[in-house]
């Protein structure tokens, strides 16, 4: 099971919940600026830690070693978080799933294949694993559910070119991505791309 933090919103009757997978070496505690930052004060966060230690933080799958079982585990454990969640009471299309770099792989690793519809799936400065399997495994709700890519033209670890490749062969199969790309690193291009994230989710 996966180790979790609650961040309630303002409202304590809202079902609205997004939830946040950081990046390599990272926890929990290196987003909860975020809620604060986005500033949608009907909206729930769920900030979670993945399942591995590394240096001090968390991964959420072996790198640069074979990436594979790990992603697959990770997959299954965010399956079962979301299947909780929504027999919690949190509809699965009041869900947002998104992630920053490792979380953002295993947000549209785990987004398009979960067989409900969620309220939308944010991708920040990550990659696809094995994109012409993830087209092939797309499931029946894939081509309804709303993304938001965006990524640095200066990405010194995961080349801008190469990801900006894959989403578009993404959108060729038909997927609904709004890709936005911005002058940073890796990293987050400050209120520019909050603001872009802020009205991602509030049009959800």
């Amino acid at each position: 099971m996966l180790q979790t933090e609650f961040i309630p919103a303002a409202s304590p009757d809202s079902r609205r919940l997004f939830i946040v997978l950081h990046g390599l070496g990272d926890s929990p505690a290196g987003w909860r600026w975020l809620p604060g930052a986005l500033d949608l004060p009907d909206w729930n966060y769920l900030l979670v830690r993945a399942p591995d230690e590394y240096y001090g933080g968390y991964s959420w799958f072996d790198y640069p070693a074979d990436i594979a079982p790990g992603i697959h585990r990770s997959r299954k454990l965010l399956y079962e978080l979301i299947d909780d969640l929504c027999a919690r009471n949190f509809p699965a299309d009041q869900m947002i799933l998104g992630g920053f770099s490792q979380g953002c792989l295993m947000s549209l690793e785990t987004g398009l294949r979960y067989p409900r519809r969620l309220a939308g799936i944010v991708g920040i400065s990550g990659w696809v694993f094995e994109l012409e399997q993830l087209v092939c495994d797309l499931t029946p709700v894939a081509k309804s559910q709303r993304l938001l890519v965006t990524h640095g033209h200066y990405d010194p670890l995961l080349p801008f070119a190469e990801v900006r490749a894959q989403i578009r062969r993404l959108q060729s199969a038909g997927l609904n991505i709004a890709w936005h790309e911005f002058p940073k690193e890796h990293t987050i291009h400050g209120q520019e791309e909050i603001a872009v994230i802020r009205e991602f989710v509030r049009a959800a």
